[in-house]
């Protein structure tokens, strides 16, 4: 058979990054999206979101690549993905709006032999409610990571595809695609492969809610968490690829938005959610470790501190800032003058109108009385201790990642805070 002409619908994070990886592969790509003035930014190769690589292969790419605002252009398309984000509002609950608009929209302009596929994450039940007679539609288990998107594109673990029947064989367009990135492809049911994006979250969300447990009891008996990760990486049973670092609790929406949705289950079915419930407000306190910290160590004993934060976006390497513990720790900061530095994130995302964009992260240092490091970008971590001690007019720096040199910064004179260790 050809090779196969791959549409992607949506230019949001998901389908852009998605399409993108798929060009790199070899693939003629059709990137589709309503919105004209996105598609013509991402002609003149304007990028809406930031991830490592992603420039690059635009660029690389740019013969296989065809971003066009006209949905009759995946006439030409064998497979197409629909594929916008799913935004969630501040309960964790999914706007499926732009998904079924985008879904009808393929339908109406694809041809009928075209295998469609929703990328985009939903709920249990949702795919098998779209299907459509005389169509072809699955529903394909996404697992990419802010700041590591390409990466999981191009390399993914295995494929997890929910279908109609498990038992037949993908159209071979379908297959010939997924065949090329060499990994496991697991068919299963629609509502199987739906809880199975919702199953790999929860266990992301457990080991998570173990490591900010604990490491927050080292904090308190002189243990040192970061001692025992290792420990842990190296039980079979555990693994190193584990998620053991300790954090200010999940952020991002996408583990928030599975939460929601279990717990809404449950409540629906009778079933018992206890320890979904638990991790939630385990988040939540985890989250404000920072803003405890402030308030016992300058806050409460300091008229009006200059605060300097560096890192706005919920995590390294991504531009976005949904349920970010730095905008959860500004907006109780609006009283004070506060000095921010984001290397992709603008100061005016922040909601504290009293926040000073500095050029620099020495700059957002300058005289402040305390230092909070919100987001680990690796930038970061090459700071020098002692310029950091020089610029402050106080010695506190809170490091909740761990991302600078505790020893060259306790060697500066700093009086240094981290998550899981005793201070």
């Amino acid at each position: 058979m050809n090779t196969p002409v791959i549409g992607f619908a949506g230019m949001t994070h998901l389908g852009l990054v998605s399409g993108v990886s798929a060009s790199e592969k070899g693939f003629s790509v059709i990137c589709f999206d309503p919105d004209a003035a996105r598609v013509a930014a991402l002609v003149r190769c304007e990028l809406p979101i930031s991830e490592p690589q992603l420039d690059e292969l635009v660029a690389k790419n740019a013969n296989r690549l065809k971003f066009t605002a006209a949905a009759t252009d995946l006439s030409a398309c064998d497979v197409i993905y629909v594929a916008p984000d799913v935004p969630t509002d501040d309960s964790g609950r999914s706007d499926l709006g732009p998904v079924n608009v985008l879904l009808d929209s393929v339908f109406a302009a694809a041809r009928k032999d075209a295998v469609i596929i929703l990328l985009s994450q939903v709920p249990p039940g949702f795919t098998r409610g779209r299907q459509r007679p005389g169509r072809i539609l699955y529903y394909q288990v996404e697992t990419l990571i802010f700041g590591r998107a390409v990466e999981r594109a191009l390399c993914p673990e295995r494929y997890i595809v929910g279908c109609t029947d498990p038992a037949q064989p993908l159209p071979p367009a379908y297959r010939a695609f997924l065949s090329t990135h060499d990994c496991p492809i697991l068919p299963m049911r629609y509502e199987s492969a739906e809880i199975a994006k919702i199953s790999i979250n929860m266990c992301l969300v457990a080991s998570l809610s173990v490591a900010n447990t604990l490491a927050e009891l080292c904090e308190n008996i002189g243990a040192d968490w970061s001692e025992i990760v290792p420990a842990l990486k190296l039980d079979k049973r555990i693994g190193r690829h584990s998620y053991l670092a300790p954090g200010l609790g999940i952020a991002g929406g996408n583990l928030e938005r599975d939460l929601v949705t279990v717990c809404n289950f449950a409540d629906q079915y009778g079933t018992d959610a206890g320890v979904v419930r638990a991790w939630v407000a385990n988040s939540r306190h985890r989250r404000d470790w920072a803003l405890r910290t402030l308030y016992r160590e300058i806050l409460s004993r300091m008229d009006d501190p200059v605060i300097a934060v560096l890192g706005l976006a919920y995590k390294q390497d991504t531009h976005s800032v949904k349920n970010s513990p730095a905008l959860a720790l500004l907006e109780h900061l609006k009283p004070f003058h506060v000095r921010v530095f984001d290397p992709v994130v603008p100061a005016s995302a922040t909601p504290n109108p009293r926040c000073h964009a500095a050029k620099s992260e020495l700059d957002a240092c300058d005289g402040a009385d305390v230092l909070a490091v919100m987001t680990p970008w690796q930038q970061f971590g090459r700071l020098d201790p002692a310029r950091i001690a020089q610029r402050l007019r106080g010695k506190m720096v809170l490091d909740p990642y761990a991302v600078l040199n505790v020893t060259a910064c306790r060697a500066a004179g700093l009086n240094y805070l981290t998550l899981g260790v005793q201070s």
